[in-house]
């Protein structure tokens, strides 16, 4: 493989492990970032081979996973009137747009902060590096910073995840053990 395929290789196992994307939604994945000297037909057998040896894979998972721990902390997180997302767009920017978006819909005073992971946190957990947590409160006060953050790490602990946080309403909180079992539910 020459490096741009090389490149698109580790995205295509990213997409297939990180369980938010479907053969449908990894192949339409591939065509958005398609171009250069790549052998198309070879990274279409990959996307094939890595969903077939996750499903193999998954065989052996636990019922309940790391990761429907985290569904359950996001949920608890919605419930507790804080915008919790996962997956938000690549970037935090992204991340912080997705919030937005879905505050602007809501009447004022609906949310008391988010919390949310984007796709370049999702990469480092699908690789066994953490997962990094963005947060805020709505009124972007340094009180309310450190209260979602609490509320945060609270849920995360209440569910069992170590956390990793300096205190510091400027710095993301870590979930430094995440074992990335995540199944496709669809």
């Amino acid at each position: 493989m020459n490096e741009e395929e090389q490149y698109l290789a580790d995205q295509i196992n990213t997409w297939v492990w990180s369980g938010f994307y479907d053969r449908k939604e990894v192949n339409a994945s591939l065509d958005d970032v398609l171009e250069g000297d790549v052998d198309e037909s070879t990274l279409r057998a990959l996307i094939e081979e890595e969903f077939q040896r996750k499903a193999v894979e998954e065989k052996s998972w636990p019922q309940f996973t790391d990761c429907n721990r985290l569904d359950d902390v996001f949920g608890d997180l919605n419930r507790a009137m804080i915008i919790a997302l996962q997956n938000a767009g690549y970037t935090t920017s992204d991340g912080h747009d997705d919030v937005s978006e879905i505050h602007a819909k809501q009447p004022h005073g609906t949310y008391k902060g988010y919390c949310f992971y984007h796709g370049q946190d999702l990469e480092r957990a699908v690789a066994g590096e953490g997962l990094w947590l963005a947060f805020g409160d709505m009124k972007d006060t340094e009180a309310g910073k450190t209260a979602i953050a609490a509320a945060i790490i609270e849920a995360l602990e209440r569910h069992g995840f170590a956390v990793e946080w300096n205190g510091n309403v400027q710095t993301r909180i870590r979930v430094p053990k995440i074992h990335w079992q995540r199944r496709v539910d669809r």
